[in-house]
């Protein structure tokens, strides 16, 4: 499944705060299906930055992703740095 709409979208609505999606990815896991998003920013992501940003991408991913044939977990995320 391709994204690159979704993910152009948010990358929009994230500019300003210098945050990028680094990943999206929908899959399977037991019972359950997840759309986990990866954020990236220069200098990494706090906790904090995380959660402001899911407030902005949430309204995002309910309107392009409604017509996913299942009901999913959203799991934002950052990139981990290693």
């Amino acid at each position: 499944m391709e994204f690159e709409s979704l993910k152009q979208k948010i990358n929009e609505k994230l500019a300003k705060d210098e945050i990028f999606v680094d990943s999206i990815n929908y899959y399977k896991k037991g019972n359950f299906y997840f759309l986990d998003i990866v954020l990236d920013k220069v200098g990494g992501i706090d906790l904090d930055t995380i959660v402001q940003a899911t407030k902005k991408v949430d309204p995002i991913v309910n309107k392009e992703c409604k017509d996913l044939d299942n009901s999913f977990i959203l799991d934002i995320s950052s990139k981990e740095r290693g």
